[in-house]
């Protein structure tokens, strides 16, 4: 039992250790900028995801004077990348570093991009009790100081804010953004052959998808089971139709499998438009993500490609959209068995096919024999049943 318990409250301190980058940052409204960054660059998810970290936050007036620049988001990213040490200095290890300097590798210099030791980041103490922070291959100059602590899990994550944005001509430098991908090439060599053939016969629904590769795209792509058993109910559906069940697996912004567990809720897709909704939800449960119609619930079982800007992910089922798809409904549900010798026939029947996800515009035959049977007379078991509760309620002799 003992063993038990001090597993338990080991994860417990695990668990009350975890941070939130965006969370600390949102209770300080003078590094908003910066924290919508660190969002917009997928930076916050990484932050996250480790442990032994301190953030060096500027404040918005800093954060303005490197936008005016007008660098791209890649380079925003590197940038702010060696803001980001891999090792924790709270207040107090800042003013006690050993021999009064030390060198400290960043997130920037993590992704291999980084010439030489342009990844680093120099932090010396200076006179007065200041301390100094400078990249690296910036002729250790120390352009930045530490200004204040702003929040502290020791040993875990240090967000410190520091005077100014730190230079350095490798950071940046203007960054490429990612090369063209070949998105239905990508999903053919990854179990989702059938769904890419599809979009590929489709030029406009492809074309929908190549032009929001710049700017962002999540991708939702059916394994090839799931969708070639679903191929039948593609094909009755309109042009406009197969088109929208199409772009339906498409959101128009990048998401990394980090910030989907993060991020419940509805989700647009490329086949919104205006009061066509066309969206889904996304749902989690512990480390499994599902996506969400009235229809269908998928599952991801693969992460097929995550680079920004581009992100697909294998799924379980076909998403059916209610804007294509009619709802089940008691219609639909086979009718109860009848009494007596209307039994037997009932469980002779053909059992119900299963048609929630037939074409909205498909009719409910269903409803007329439901209709049919509701209209009928009350049996005499019914009857008799009704007398002899009056009979007991009002006190009256029963024959029986």
């Amino acid at each position: 039992m003992l063993p038990v318990l001090a597993a338990a409250f080991l994860l417990l301190a695990t668990l009350s250790q975890a941070h939130n980058i965006t969370r600390i940052l949102a209770q300080h409204p003078e590094f908003s900028t910066f924290n919508h960054y660190l969002t917009l660059t997928h930076l916050a998810p990484e932050i996250n995801g480790r442990t032994t970290i301190t953030v060096c936050a500027v404040d918005n007036s800093a954060m303005d004077d490197l936008l005016s620049k007008h660098p791209s988001i890649y380079t925003v990213k590197n940038i702010l990348s060696l803001h980001v040490l891999l090792d924790y200095f709270g207040a107090k290890k800042l003013h006690q570093i050993t021999n009064g300097t030390a060198l400290a590798a960043t997130m920037y210099q993590a992704t291999g991009t980084a010439p030489g030791s342009a990844g680093f980041v120099n932090i010396t103490d200076l006179h007065g009790g200041k301390v100094g922070f400078g990249a690296e291959n910036n002729d250790g100059t120390l352009t930045s100081t530490f200004v204040k602590s702003v929040e502290e899990i020791p040993y875990n994550i240090s967000v410190i804010q520091i005077s100014k944005i730190l230079p350095s001509a490798a950071a940046e430098a203007p960054a490429p953004a990612p090369a063209q991908q070949n998105l239905t090439s990508i999903m053919s060599k990854h179990g989702c052959k059938v769904f890419a053939d599809t979009l590929s016969n489709f030029s406009d629904a492809l074309s929908t998808f190549n032009d929001n590769l710049d700017g962002g795209l999540t991708v939702f792509c059916p394994l090839d089971d799931a969708f070639k058993a679903f191929l039948p109910k593609f094909k009755n559906l309109t042009a406009s139709g197969k088109l929208a069940l199409l772009e339906f697996h498409g959101v128009p912004v990048y998401q990394s499998l980090a910030t989907l567990k993060s991020n419940n809720g509805l989700q647009n897709t490329l086949a919104t438009d205006g009061a066509n909704k066309f969206d889904f939800t996304v749902q989690n449960d512990g480390e499994d993500v599902t996506l969400k119609t009235r229809l269908t619930t998928a599952k991801i079982t693969d992460t097929i490609i995550d680079e920004q800007p581009l992100a697909v992910f294998a799924i379980s089922k076909v998403l059916l959209p209610k804007e294509l798809f009619k709802e089940p409904s008691a219609a639909d549900a086979p009718a109860p068995a009848k009494k007596g010798k209307k039994k037997k026939k009932a469980a002779d029947a053909p059992a119900a096919d299963e048609n929630s996800d037939a074409p909205a515009d498909s009719p409910g035959d269903a409803a007329d024999d439901t209709a049919d049977d509701s209209n009928g007379a009350v049996s005499g078991g019914s009857y008799g049943n009704v007398v002899v509760a009056l009979g007991l309620v009002l006190g009256l002799p029963l024959v029986l």
